[in-house]
């Protein structure tokens, strides 16, 4: 994802939009009666938003007529926090699965209620954007980006870890945790990585959206606007060389998981694209739209996708189904395989990869239900 980041895989019903049963909801309580506004409200808001801005107008006119549909039917009545997240979820990706879609309750609503004598999962810190960055072994730079948020701190540790390792004959960068952000540190490392001005990837905004000021890589220097769709604003984003060569040959690796997502894939489909990296692990997660949050009401939020990213050579771009590894293995054994490669003793890489084993989930976020 842009944050200010397809052909769609679709499920279609009844002449392209999903039709929901309309049965007269039963008499509301008091309860229902005063949750009713707020839900409706809220889910108004958000297909007033897919009608207006989603990337593809007709999948958008899409998620809308389902959204009233359910409003009307009152399946959204008597909702709130997390359980009204997942109604409208489960709602939009029938008619069309976007590995972006997530409806956000406000921060700290209550959870559906679990199954009797279910386990209740702990809550998760917040993800720290960089880890693990320095030397693995002589010679081998390695980083994990978590994320790459739009911060100038984490910017400039990005910059500060290819200075560092300017001298290394090869780096290793770990992103089978990373679930997306903006382009920020890509724009501070790819200057190393190539020799001349390269055309990493393109980025194609729906025009209405680029024409009121709501594009969200409008205005980046490495972006350069060119012809494209009718009704999309076309931009190519480049690498510009900086004035140092000796990461030039250095050999690159990324390693990807399912759980490498929405920028982390830009991020891959740009070294894949041009080969200048090797992907090891697994297919990632097939979230391709980029666009930006928007605030709904009474706390809650939505990621509003409004472009997407493409192999500027093909065409096509990754959604639901991932940009594809140039050597799959599981994504535990990515660290180890890659070590392997380069030189380091079996038990050695092992027992590097185990100390630099990701403490969060490597696997494909399953849709809400």
């Amino acid at each position: 994802m842009i944050r200010s980041s397809r052909p769609l895989p679709s499920l279609l019903l009844a002449a392209g939009m999903a039709v929901l049963p309309v049965i007269a909801p039963p008499p509301a309580s008091a309860e229902e009666a005063a949750a009713a506004p707020q839900a409706n409200d809220i889910a108004e808001a958000y297909a007033a938003l897919l009608a207006r801005d989603y990337v593809y107008p007709e999948t958008g006119a899409r998620y809308a007529a389902a959204i009233r549909a359910a409003i009307a039917a009152g399946r959204y009545r008597a909702l709130t926090g997390e359980a009204l997240g997942q109604a409208i979820d489960a709602d939009v990706n029938a008619v069309a699965p976007d590995g972006h879609l997530r409806l956000r309750p406000p921060e700290g609503a209550a959870p559906p209620a679990a199954a009797p004598g279910a386990a209740v999962p702990a809550p998760r810190p917040k993800k720290i954007p960089v880890e693990q960055a320095g030397w693995i072994a002589p010679g081998i730079a390695f980083v994990r980006f978590n994320v790459f948020p739009m911060e100038a701190e984490v910017t400039a540790a990005a910059a500060k870890f290819m200075a560092d390792h300017a001298d290394a004959r090869a780096i290793i960068f770990d992103i089978r945790t990373h679930n997306g952000g903006g382009l920020d540190q890509m724009d501070v490392i790819f200057p190393w990585l190539f020799a001349e001005p390269t055309r990493l990837v393109t980025m194609a905004t729906r025009a209405s959206v680029d024409a009121r000021g709501g594009s969200p890589i409008d205005g980046l220097p490495s972006m350069r606007v060119v012809k494209g769709d009718t009704g999309m604003v076309t931009r190519e984003h480049w690498a510009t060389p900086n004035s140092d060569t000796r990461l030039r040959d250095a050999k690159v690796y990324v390693l990807t998981s399912g759980a490498s997502a929405s920028a982390a894939e830009h991020f891959s489909l740009a070294m894949k694209h041009r080969g200048r990296g090797v992907l090891v692990g697994d297919p990632t997660a097939g979230a391709n739209h980029f666009g930006s949050g928007e605030n709904l009401g009474g706390g809650y939020s939505a990621f509003i996708p409004v472009g997407r990213t493409y192999d500027p050579a093909t065409g096509k771009d990754w959604e639901g189904v991932g940009v594809l590894p140039d050597i799959a293995v599981p994504p535990a054994q990515a660290l180890e395989r890659v070590l392997t490669e380069l030189g380091v003793e079996a038990a050695e890489a092992k027992r590097l990869s185990d100390e630099r084993m990701p403490s969060w989930p490597m696997e494909r976020r399953k849709p809400r239900k």
